[in-house]
Formats: C-alpha cells, sequence, structure tokens
C-alpha cells in the first residue's frame, strides 16, 4: 500500500513529448508506491495515469465535472466534483508534493495553490516564477522524470 500521493499536474491537451516525459514520471512514481493523483482528464493527467498503470501503480482523477465517465481510462477512483477549476485545490491539497509537466494556466493555479498550502511542487519544463523582486525559489526545478520523482518522494517525506 502507498504512504501517500503525489499529485502530477500539467495541460490537457500536450505534445507527444510532454505525454512521455508524464507518463515516465507516472510509471516512477508507481514504481515507488506512490498513488498518482491528478485532475483525471486527458494530457499530461492521462499520460502520467498511463505510466503508473503499466507499473502496477493506482490512479486517482479529481474530476472537473459532474459525471465519472469523463475521466481518463486509466483513472482508478474517479472523483467527481462539479467544481469546475476550483477542483484544482482539491488535487493539490490531496497530494504531499507536486510535480508541474509543462502546463498552461490551470497548472499554473495548481502551483500557486501548492506552493500557498506549503506543498513542495517539482517543475520539469514548467512555469518560471518570479515576483518583482526577481525570481522566485517556490517550484524546484528537475530535468528529467527520473529527478523529479526523486525530489518529490523526498521532499514529501520531510
Amino acid at each position: 500500500m502507498a504512504e501517500f500521493a503525489i499529485a502530477v499536474i500539467g495541460e490537457s491537451v500536450c505534445s507527444a513529448e510532454t505525454a512521455a516525459l508524464a507518463e515516465e514520471v507516472g510509471r516512477r512514481l508507481a514504481q515507488a508506491g506512490v498513488i498518482v493523483v491528478c485532475g483525471g482528464l486527458g494530457g499530461v493527467m492521462e499520460a502520467a495515469c498511463r505510466g503508473a498503470k503499466a507499473a502496477g501503480g493506482r490512479t486517482v482523477g479529481i474530476l472537473p465535472g459532474d459525471r465519472a465517465s469523463d475521466a481518463n481510462p486509466y483513472i482508478d477512483v474517479a472523483i467527481v466534483t462539479g467544481m469546475g477549476e476550483a477542483r484544482n485545490v482539491l488535487v493539490v491539497k490531496s497530494a504531499a508534493a507536486a510535480i508541474a509537466i509543462g502546463g498552461r494556466y490551470g497548472t499554473l493555479s495548481e502551483i500557486a495553490l501548492a506552493l500557498k498550502l506549503g506543498k513542495p511542487v517539482i517543475g520539469i519544463q514548467s512555469w518560471q516564477l518570479a515576483t518583482a523582486a526577481g525570481p522566485d525559489s517556490g517550484m524546484v526545478p528537475a530535468e528529467t522524470a527520473a529527478e523529479a520523482v526523486e525530489l518529490a518522494l523526498a521532499l514529501a517525506r520531510r
């Protein structure tokens, strides 16, 4: 049984390169015995869940709409919220850490929520954060899926 969950966040429509990265992240998380939690739809979310399932892992999708049938086919537990984008807070609250892969504004909102809640966020080819004072070091950058998972696991266990 998994110790905790790690959120994988990213855009719902992504390139093949980004999908491959997300799939590797999901696989590595499952191999570490961690539950993958996400928004439950396509793109990065689906690819991460596909990787987790291929490695025998468990997945949770926290859906924005009213139908469990909207979940991608790799979701084990579909949580229907009817909350739209507001469900993003549930995604990050459900996880010990988050890995952001690519992303658009929905991903940015999840990054901000996670950091506000004190959750570690690791970014791969994702947003670069800055304030008027300069770069913000809240999100930890990673170059590879292996590095991102290693960092997420270490920071989540603190």
